[in-house]
């Protein structure tokens, strides 16, 4: 989806199990009517894997693929407000950022302590802006 390489990355954790959201009904109407999506698509499971870029920003190359899925990135803070993440895949962010924070060091952790308790962040997090949807996260789709 972004061009990386597995040369590009280094592999630090991953969640132990998929994480699932469904999409609201309201957006699947939407996406059926604009881009012809499947009437089966109902949601996302997902592995989450926390990566080191060992290679170069260049590396990331949105258009590698014929149908690119983002139209941006960039880098942002791990302990992103979950109030920036449309809210129907709050959930799961929240859940797979608390799980891969195991695989950070004690001050990034503790950055998390600025920002309240997990179910603060779950509750003050990434707010819903659809553009925010084409930002690139590090996700494993299935």
């Amino acid at each position: 989806e972004v061009g990386l390489l597995p040369e590009h990355v280094q592999i630090i954790g991953r969640t132990r199990d998929w994480l699932r959201y469904d999409v609201p009904e309201e957006f699947l109407r939407r996406q059926h009517a604009t881009k012809g999506h499947r009437a089966s698509y109902r949601g996302q499971k997902q592995i989450w894997f926390l990566l080191r870029l060992v290679g170069l920003d260049s590396d990331i190359q949105l258009r590698a693929s014929e149908h690119p899925e983002f139209d941006a990135w960039r880098w942002i803070p791990f302990w992103i407000q979950l109030d920036a993440v449309i809210d129907f895949k709050r959930e799961v962010y929240q859940l797979a950022l608390s799980e891969l924070a195991r695989y950070l060091s004690r001050g990034m952790r503790m950055q998390q302590l600025a920002w309240g308790s997990p179910l603060d962040l779950f509750h003050s997090l990434y707010a819903s802006d659809e553009d925010q949807q084409n930002v690139s996260k590090p996700t494993d789709k299935s």
